[in-house]
C-alpha cells in the first residue's frame, strides 16, 4: 500500500498505549489495532479527527504517502 500509517510512532511520542487511545476515542481495540498495523483500506474522517484530537497531532503526522515500485 502506498499510504503508511504512523499511529504507533505518534502513540510512542505521546506515551499513550493502544488501550488508553481506545478508551479516549471510543473506538474498539480491534479496529485501532488494524489501523496501527496498516491493515485497513479506509478510515473515516470522524475517526481520524478523534485520533488526532486524542494525540494532539495533525493528519499528516499519522499518514504518509510513499510511491509504490
Amino acid at each position: 500500500m502506498a499510504i503508511i500509517v504512523n499511529l504507533d510512532v505518534m502513540m510512542a511520542k505521546r506515551k499513550m498505549s493502544l488501550n488508553e487511545l481506545s478508551e479516549t476515542v471510543n473506538i474498539s481495540l480491534a479496529n485501532l489495532s488494524k489501523l496501527k498495523t496498516g491493515k485497513v483500506k479506509a478510515i473515516r474522517f470522524s475517526t481520524l479527527n478523534a485520533v488526532c484530537n486524542a494525540l494532539d497531532c495533525q493528519p499528516g503526522d499519522l499518514l504518509e504517502y510513499s510511491k509504490e515500485d
